[in-house]
C-alpha cells in the first residue's frame, strides 16, 4: 500500500495553495508515490479549498483551537474515513503529515512523521530566518532587507521535521538559490517558490518511504542520504 499523506496548507481567503496542488499533481504522475488523502486549511472557502475541489481531494476546514486534542481529532477522523472506504483497519499513526504553507503552531503530532517546508535556509545565522513571524511575505521582506545590506547573497528552501517550536526541528534538506542585488521581496518569493515546487515532491517522497527519517526524540537519530541535507544551488 502507498503511504497516506495529509497536507496542512493555510493559503488565504482569496488564493494560495499552489504548494499543495503541486504535491497532488506529482502524486498522480508518480514522482510522489503516496496517496494524498486530505488537505486541511484554516480558511473555509479559500484558495486551498478551491484547488482541493478541482482535484477531488477531501477538504477539512480547521478553525482551531490549535491544540493537541484538535490536531489529533483531525487525524482520527481521516483514519476513520479511510477505514470505512477501504474496509480495513487504518490507524491514525500510519498517516504522514506535511505542512505546506501552514501558518499555525502544531501541537501533539508525531515528530517522526510530521514535516514542514520553509521558504528560506534555516542554517543561516542560527536560524535567523526562521521562527516567530518569519513566514509569508514578512520572511521575504527580511531576506530582501538583509540582501540590500550586503549581509546575504542567497535564499532558498528548507525542509525539517516538526517539533512544538516554530522551525526548530531537525533540518533534513536545504537548497539555496543565488540572489541579485536589488531584488524585491516579491522577486525573491517567486524565485524561492519555484525551488519549492521543484524539490518538495521529491524530498517528500524520500521521507514517506523512509529514505529520510528520525526517531522523533533524539536529533542525532536523523538519517539523510549523502548530499541532500545541504544541497548547493546548481
Amino acid at each position: 500500500m502507498k503511504p497516506k499523506l495529509i497536507i496542512f496548507a493555510s493559503g488565504s481567503k482569496d488564493g494560495g495553495g499552489s504548494g499543495f496542488e503541486n504535491l497532488a499533481l506529482h502524486s498522480r504522475v508518480g514522482e510522489l508515490d503516496a496517496d494524498i488523502v486530505a488537505v486541511v486549511s484554516n480558511h473555509e472557502n479559500g484558495g486551498v479549498r478551491k484547488r482541493a475541489d478541482s482535484l477531488g481531494i477531501p477538504f477539512i476546514y480547521f478553525p482551531g483551537p490549535y491544540d493537541a486534542e484538535n490536531y489529533s481529532s483531525i487525524l482520527s477522523s481521516v483514519a476513520e474515513a479511510l477505514k470505512d472506504k477501504q474496509k480495513a483497519a487504518m490507524a491514525k499513526d500510519e498517516l504522514w503529515v506535511a505542512l505546506s504553507g501552514w501558518l499555525k503552531m502544531v501541537h501533539g503530532l508525531d515528530p517522526a512523521k510530521t514535516f514542514n517546508i520553509h521558504p528560506a535556509p534555516l542554517s543561516f545565522y542560527g536560524r535567523r530566518f526562521g521562527g516567530d513571524k518569519m513566514y509569508g511575505h514578512n520572511l521575504h521582506v527580511a531576506i530582501a532587507d538583509a540582501l540590500a545590506k550586503g549581509e546575504i547573497s542567497e535564499s532558498g528552501v528548507s525542509m525539517h521535521f516538526v517539533t512544538e517550536k516554530y522551525d526548530d526541528g531537525p533540518v533534513f534538506f536545504e537548497y539555496r538559490v543565488p540572489l541579485q542585488m536589488g531584488m524585491s521581496a516579491d522577486d525573491i518569493q517567486k524565485l524561492v517558490n519555484a525551488a519549492e515546487h521543484k524539490w518538495q515532491p521529491k524530498i517528500t517522497n524520500m521521507v514517506v518511504h523512509g529514505e529520510i527519517s528520525r526517531d522523533g526524540k533524539d536529533p542525532a537519530s536523523l538519517k539523510v542520504p549523502e548530499g541532500y541535507q545541504f544541497l548547493p544551488s546548481h
